[in-house]
């Protein structure tokens, strides 16, 4: 694998500001040493040897009849070969630590989270003082007023255990619910701000659920580092900054507006120190009553009251919406690729199920053998990424409201045989659901291709007992449904529903009904080796594309013995069954764009901010990986 040094002065520039945002609010405990890279050593020049000319009497030459002169024309110059192999980007290293790890999207989530392990915290108590950060220092992210799905393993006993902490349509929802009084569908910009978009949330119910079960250190004591920092500010980081300056929405509602703008209207500057003292009594009130004070005192009346305001939701949220809410526990969907064992969270989401299709189709080839940054390895992988799409698109919807065949789904023999439909020399295009019921077709559904929200979160823990947490959060889009509740923000996660409840004449697996779970693309993940030893935590934000995200993650940690930070480092490229195989702007992979067109694909050159975070264990200990797209940081000791 070829690499070549990276060197990005703006990149430097904004990691700069993120320490001193951390520094002001922590001080930073230790300076990272600065990599020396030594010049590499020149060639030895060699003389070239001496050649003697002799010269030679030329005999004098009789004269000739001058000949016709024939003109022959060269041959055109061959057309350069389209690039095949590109030298991916040198990484930084991973950090390391012994005991324990977090990883997360913030430098004050991941300290506030180190902070509850160094006192004797469990991985699911630091992964809860985390996300409370979150919800008050990345609010354009996840937060109280959201959903997640968390992955729990407890090295003790063995158990992976899924939790299910979705938002859920209140019980008015109906399938056209997006769409105008014409039957015609609303503007998916306009949804988004819309008051049917916002679901019940089910953070805090889903947190407390595995709280009661894996938790050490008392509930209360969770809430400390975000309580300390509401009240007495953090400073506005530049990615918080530069989101608000886009955002469109957040102007619109009095709550919001006051708190990211400045009285003349600007967006709050980098570095300004920000207070939310209402999101401060938020969190007492919560840390001393539970989860309960949410979702059935006075939080719960705001919640309901705002989404109900003017009476213009055509399918309002009750009271009772928000007391009958309920997180699961479940089972994790787990499968082998190759000497692993790779579990995922189940439906809900369809990110689990998916991302181990794919694996399971890329299994019966020999990815180790391509190059990381090969033509090869960009197409068949895209191209296995669009047969699993396929079959996430007509199957995989919330189980309470539709069979999902997950077994059949991930039966290896049916995987073996969507393999069998790939080329290595051409590009399939738009693929079609195989059929994995054996020739029942009752599961299968009109297909949807509905977007997903963009704005989400990941964290990864692994405590001192080697338990681990991988946790997907997320209110939808940026800043949600824009309007502010007791200092954070409400999702619109309801805008995951399909907006078309039929096509072609059949129903959509995903359409809105009341209670249900949209359909997620979260894929939260943990990996084991054959003895059942944990190797990894992973996971991303990105909408849709956090399947292609971690999937190719876990692939280049499996087969190219990538580290965690390499992994996450990587290029994105990804196939969604759409149009266009997708490549990373900006990326080294830009240069295949011309040997992926000659093979059939059409290619989207774009930004792909993921936010990739994990921790793998080795036999020296921890090594974590933050995204250096976002703004993430992964400590431990």
């Amino acid at each position: 694998m070829l690499h070549r040094m990276r060197s990005n002065f703006g990149r430097a520039t904004a990691i700069g500001l993120l320490l001193l945002t951390a520094a002001c609010n922590h001080g930073l405990d230790t300076v990272a040493p600065v990599a020396v890279i030594e010049p590499a050593p020149q060639p030895e020049i060699k003389k070239a040897p001496v050649v003697k000319i002799v010269k030679k009497p030329v005999a004098k030459a009789k004269p000739k009849i001058a000949e016709p002169v024939v003109v022959v024309k060269p041959e055109p110059p061959e057309e350069p070969k389209p690039v095949e192999v590109v030298e991916l980007l040198d990484s930084q290293a991973p950090a390391k630590a012994k005991t324990h790890m977090i990883s997360t999207a913030n430098p004050l989530a991941t300290r506030a989270g180190l902070e509850i392990l160094r006192k004797g915290g469990s991985a699911i108590d630091a992964a809860i003082a985390a996300e409370m950060v979150l919800t008050l220092v990345e609010p354009q992210s996840s937060g109280i007023g959201g959903g997640a799905y968390l992955l729990h393993f407890a090295a003790k006993s063995g158990a992976i255990d899924a939790y299910d902490g979705r938002e859920t349509a209140p019980a008015s929802a109906f399938p056209k619910m997006f769409q105008d009084k014409d039957g015609n569908r609303i503007k998916r910009k306009r949804a988004r701000l819309s008051p049917q978009a916002i679901g019940v949330p089910g953070l805090l119910r889903m947190l407390e659920l595995a709280h009661k079960k894996n938790g050490k250190l008392p509930w209360a004591q969770l809430f400390d580092p975000a309580i300390k920092l509401a009240e007495e500010g953090f400073l506005i980081s530049p990615r918080l900054n530069s989101l608000v300056k886009k955002h469109k929405g957040l102007p619109l509602f009095a709550t919001s507006k006051a708190y990211f703008f400045t009285s003349e209207g600007a967006a709050r500057r980098v570095g300004t120190r920000l207070f939310n003292p209402a999101l401060g009594k938020t969190f007492r009130m919560i840390a001393r009553g539970g989860a309960d004070v949410f979702y059935t005192g006075d939080i719960a009346k705001a919640i309901v009251a705002t989404v109900n305001k003017d009476g213009k939701n055509p399918a309002p949220m009750t009271l009772k919406d928000m007391s009958s809410y309920k997180a699961k526990k479940l089972e994790a969907v787990c499968s082998f690729y190759r000497a692993w064992l790779v579990c995922g969270a189940p439906p809900s989401t369809t990110g689990g199920i998916t991302v181990l299709q794919i694996l399971g189709i890329l299994q019966n080839f020999d990815l180790a053998k391509m190059e990381p940054g090969s033509v090869d390895a960009v197409h068949l992988i895209s191209e296995a990424a669009r047969l699993a799409y396929a079959d996430r698109a007509a199957y995989i919807g919330d189980p309470e409201f539709v069979k999902v065949p997950t077994a059949a789904l991930l039966d290896p023999g049916y995987l073996a045989k969507r393999a069998g439909l790939l080329s290595m020399d051409k590009s399939r295009g738009h693929a079609i659901a195989g059929n994995p019921s054996a020739g029942k077709t009752a599961w299968r559904w009109a297909p949807d291709l509905e977007e997903h929200g963009l704005s989400t979160t990941h964290l990864s823990v692994v405590d001192k007992d080697r338990n681990a947490v991988s946790m997907t959060a997320s209110i939808a889009t940026a800043f949600g449904s824009a309007r502010m509740v007791g200092g954070f923000i409400l999702n619109n996660q309801l805008t995951d529903f399909s907006f078309n409840p039929k096509k072609n004449g059949k129903l959509v697996v995903n359409r809105a009904q009341g209670g249900k779970r949209p359909r997620s693309s979260m894929s939260p993940s943990l990996v084991f080796d054959g003895s059942g030893k944990l190797v990894l935590a992973m996971g991303s934000p990105g909408g849709m594309r956090i399947i292609g995200y971690v999937a190719q993650a876990l692939i280049a940690a499996l087969d190219w013995k990538m580290n965690v930070q390499q992994a996450i480092d990587m290029p994105h490229f990804i196939n969604r069954n759409r149009r266009d195989t997708e490549i990373e702007k900006g990326s080294p992979l830009e240069a295949l764009k011309p040997a992926l067109e000659a093979r059939g694909h059409r290619v989207d050159v774009h930004r792909m901010t993921s936010g990739l975070h994990g921790i793998a264990v080795t036999k020296e200990g921890l090594e974590g990986g933050a995204d250096p797209r976002r703004e993430g940081m992964a400590l431990g000791d």
